[in-house]
């Protein structure tokens, strides 16, 4: 969306959290550790990304399974949650600049029927909240307060400005 050209890597990094960590660091936290984790030449700028879900100050990773997802769908069905992500951008293995962004995502009430449906979708999986705005999940979404490419799991604003800063430029 941002007229960048770039290539997907998924490092495989331990994503649990730490005892007492913010949701916020915890998302900075992850997402540095992604961008270093890569295994970049030297000169390439790396963006690494993590997204964290928050309801009731209850941190919400990804759905184990089916079931799992169920059940997180359910939880925040009828109310609103806050969605954290944590970016970094790192340039010859070290990090030069990270950042967090926060929306609230408001849901419809759900039914069980209607959440079991959804996670044999297997689109919840490997999803934070257990949904994807992107995706057939946005049906659930009443609204957003704030960045909407946030909770899909990339603030364009701050990371746009990051990247030109690491001296990389959208193609277009």
């Amino acid at each position: 969306m941002a007229g960048f050209e770039f290539s997907v890597e998924t490092p495989g990094i331990d994503e649990k959290v730490v005892a007492g960590e913010d949701p916020d660091r915890m998302a900075v936290r992850l997402a540095g550790e992604k961008a270093l984790a890569v295994d970049a030449d030297e000169g390439t700028v790396v963006l690494g990304a993590d997204t964290t879900v928050v309801l009731d100050g209850e941190i919400l990773g990804k759905p184990e399974n089916e079931a799992a997802a169920a059940d997180m769908l359910l939880l925040i069905a009828g109310r609103t949650h806050l969605v954290i992500t944590g970016w970094a951008i790192a340039l010859s293995g070290a990090i030069v600049e990270d950042g967090f962004d926060t929306a609230l995502v408001s849901m419809h009430p759900v039914t069980r029927d209607e959440a079991d449906e959804y996670a044999r979708s297997g689109e919840p999986l490997d999803k934070a909240g257990g949904y994807a705005l992107q995706g057939e999940g946005a049906r659930f979404v009443s609204g957003v307060a704030g960045s909407r490419s946030n909770v899909i799991g990339l603030p364009l604003r701050p990371i746009v400005a990051g990247l030109s800063r690491a001296g990389v430029d959208p193609t277009r």
